[in-house]
């Protein structure tokens, strides 16, 4: 036993030194390894917030938080649809109040008494300003709808099967009973050529026809827009580049997408695309923007965009 005892007293020391030198050596390992990892983690964060970053400066570039603001007032268009019932005022606000909002103090000024300011767009009034000028270019009297390429498809008797006809379902009565009947914006002929020329070059992503067709919600508000900026006394350029931005708000997600394609392929901002370019058949339609898409993703380029904006339906 005494022998046992110290053989053991003896053994202790060494065991300790031992001991003592593992554990040297493990923190020695331990600690570089500790500090590529924490150096790895934040190399990782940092590529993170990165890529977020290049993310939110992309959506801030196609819907500014300030928002885009043309040449052209609210005026008493709202009064002036109430009246004639293309809009009915109830009908409208039922539509905010089962989206979970209701209509603002300004938005409600816009329709009950008009307002006298200049339009803006942004990320709040997208929607109402996508329904509001549905019912300007649906109602307002307009050789495009009257004369144009919509006209060809059946002629008028078949006019009311479109989405941008049949779809509009807040109005007193059928959506046809207010087609192109009223005179809610004065253009004379030189403003309506302006308006035809326009909205014939620029595109949407939802299809493949242009504002000159507007088959959908989305072409007939923008039709509705370029006719109040034609009267307003606009200037072409004026109104291409509205309509970039108007269609990049209604369509977030496509041009999400082109403004991508544009940076990557092109080295452009969105703001320095030229709208004329943007707006064509080449990449603001279905077909267009499809293809910008698939060169993303064949460059590995392909990020997840913001929310694809609505349907053709109120």
């Amino acid at each position: 036993m005494k022998n046992n005892i110290s053989l053991r007293e003896k053994l202790l020391p060494i065991t300790l030194v031992s001991l003592i030198l593992n554990l040297l050596l493990s923190v020695k390992f331990i600690v570089p390894n500790l500090k590529r990892q924490v150096s790895s983690s934040q190399n990782q964060t940092a590529k993170t917030v990165v890529k977020a970053d290049i993310k939110d400066n992309l959506f801030d570039e196609i819907n500014p938080v300030a928002g885009f603001q043309i040449n052209a007032k609210f005026g008493n268009l709202g009064p002036k649809m109430v009246k004639n019932g293309v809009i009915d005022l109830q009908k409208f606000r039922d539509t905010y109040a089962k989206s979970g909002q209701s209509l603002t103090a300004e938005q409600e000024k816009i329709l009950t008494t008009g307002l006298d300011e200049n339009i803006t767009i942004n990320r709040d009034n997208s929607y109402f300003l996508l329904n509001f000028f549905w019912a300007v270019g649906l109602n307002n009297k307009s050789a495009v709808l009257d004369e144009g390429e919509i006209t060809k498809y059946g002629g008028r008797a078949d006019l009311g099967n479109f989405a941008s006809t049949g779809g509009w379902t807040l109005a007193k009565s059928d959506a046809m009973n207010y087609y192109s009947s009223s005179s809610l914006i004065t253009l004379n002929k030189q403003q309506q050529d302006l308006v035809n020329r326009v909205a014939g070059n620029v595109y949407r992503p939802c299809c493949n026809n242009s504002t000159a067709f507007p088959d959908c919600n989305h072409g007939m508000a923008l039709l509705g827009v370029l006719e109040l900026m034609a009267s307003s006394g606009s200037s072409e350029d004026e109104m291409y580049k509205a309509a970039k931005y108007f269609n990049a708000y209604w369509f977030p997600g496509n041009y999400y997408d082109l403004a991508l394609y544009f940076k990557n392929n092109q080295g452009k901002n969105f703001a320095d695309i030229d709208p004329k370019i943007i707006l064509s058949k080449d990449y603001s339609s279905a077909s267009g923007w499809q293809a910008a898409k698939k060169w993303l993703i064949s460059k590995g380029l392909q990020q997840e965009p913001p929310k694809q904006g609505g349907g053709c339906g109120v």
